[in-house]
């Protein structure tokens, strides 16, 4: 359930699952059919049936604050009978089911079935660490708390937890009504697999944590963005890479896009403040934004694992996906966050010294403009950046996830 940076790590473990003779299929959202047809797995919807395109409900679950609210309240919580029969009917006969991040009935599912379940994470922020401290949306100020003790941390986090508790109403009607035991915990401690559960980024990212849920096994990130099926490299753009100095890029994924405000339009401003050459990735719903020339390019969709490597640096909204192949690239970047793990992602990334970021409030062409400079100019950003990439690179994600995966199926 999710995004495209849902979607597309768990497309790159079906495509090795199937090279190695398994059988794959994928249930998810009835909008991502097509996509799965083209790529020849088995597909199954999951509801809720949402519409992937629905720009008003996305800018509502990207909102920075209630962002995750309406995630949990509004989109899964009331349909949790829809999806766990969903998925109980897609797992019939099957020997293993990967889940995401909020298929919250999965645990269900593998106590009813008795399936063997690998749960997984794609970005540090959902494995809770107190060693390792997140940052949270619409609580950036939290970072400055990183040097206080653990026991400091871990109490947070129970705080935290506990300013929530009101919203599992549902959740423990749920359970009951399938007698089971209401007083299980989807979000945080009973989210993960007690057979396997991956953490399915970099340790350019986050290395593991003593407070990491057992068994974990930590991959690298998962690749793919979409050039098996239908997303191809637009001949424009192929052409502009490769025709001069190489570009600024500027992008806000498969989500953040639905709700962009000025972003591209400030972008292009940005770019031509700085004299430089641009490549603006608009998205497949999105208007195309005024302003464009033939220095400053827009594209409605581009492979980033082909743009990247070529630019001089990627201004983003860090989602874990484009943070990853940012980072696979090794070139710095600016991170405007929205919500989610986007926050937390951005300052790891701070932190590394690979990357400046900025609030979305504060984004417009002359900020925009200052802080890509200060990329630009100072040789370190893309001197740690390259450090990072050789570690990205030396990780096998997909490899090492299915190689686990396959661990468990033994098992």
């Amino acid at each position: 359930m999710g995004s495209l940076g849902d979607l597309h790590p768990k497309i790159a473990l079906g495509l090795e699952l199937r090279n190695r003779g398994h059988d794959v299929l994928i249930a998810t959202w009835e909008g991502y059919r097509e996509k799965i047809d083209q790529l020849g797995f088995e597909f199954r919807p999951m509801r809720p049936n949402v519409d992937q395109n629905d720009k008003e409900l996305l800018a509502d679950l990207m909102h920075p604050s209630k962002g995750p609210e309406k995630v949990v309240r509004q989109l899964v919580f009331p349909y949790l009978h829809e999806m766990f029969d969903d998925l109980v009917a897609a797992c019939d006969k099957a020997d293993l089911i990967v889940t995401g991040e909020i298929v919250y009935v999965a645990s269900s599912v593998a106590e009813k079935t008795g399936i063997k379940w690998v749960s997984t994470s794609l970005a540090p922020l959902s494995m809770f660490s107190s060693h390792d401290p997140n940052v949270y949306p619409q609580a950036e100020w939290l970072e400055l708390l990183r040097p206080l003790p653990t026991f400091f941390h871990s109490g947070l986090f129970s705080v935290m937890r506990s300013t929530i508790s009101h919203w599992y109403g549902p959740y423990k009607s749920f359970r009951r009504e399938l007698g089971m035991d209401p007083n299980h915990d989807p979000i945080f401690t009973g989210k993960y697999s007690g057979l396997l559960h991956l953490a399915m980024f970099s340790r350019a990212l986050a290395v593991p944590q003593p407070d990491w849920w057992q068994p974990t096994v930590q991959t690298g990130f998962c690749f793919y963005d979409g050039q098996r099926d239908k997303g191809q490299m637009p001949a424009e753009l192929e052409q502009f890479l490769s025709d001069g100095e190489a570009p600024i890029v500027f992008t806000l994924g498969s989500a953040a896009v639905m709700d962009p405000g000025n972003f591209f339009i400030e972008s292009i401003e940005a770019a031509k403040k700085l004299g430089r050459r641009a490549v603006i990735i608009f998205g497949e719903e999105t208007e195309r934004p005024d302003g464009l020339t033939q220095e400053i390019i827009g594209v409605p969709y581009a492979p980033f694992s082909s743009v990247f490597p070529k630019a001089a640096c990627v201004v983003h909204q860090g989602g874990v996906g484009t943070t990853g192949q940012v980072l696979r690239a090794g070139v710095p970047h600016l991170i405007m966050p929205y919500s989610h793990d986007q926050p937390d992602n951005a300052a790891r990334c701070r932190r590394h010294g690979v990357a400046r970021t900025i609030s979305r409030g504060r984004y417009n062409a002359r900020s925009a403009a200052d802080e890509i400079m200060k990329l630009l100019t100072d040789s370190r950003y893309r001197q740690k950046a390259g450090d990072l990439a050789v570690i990205v690179a030396s990780e096998d994600g997909v490899g090492s996830a299915c190689d686990a995966i396959e661990g468990a199926l033994r098992k």
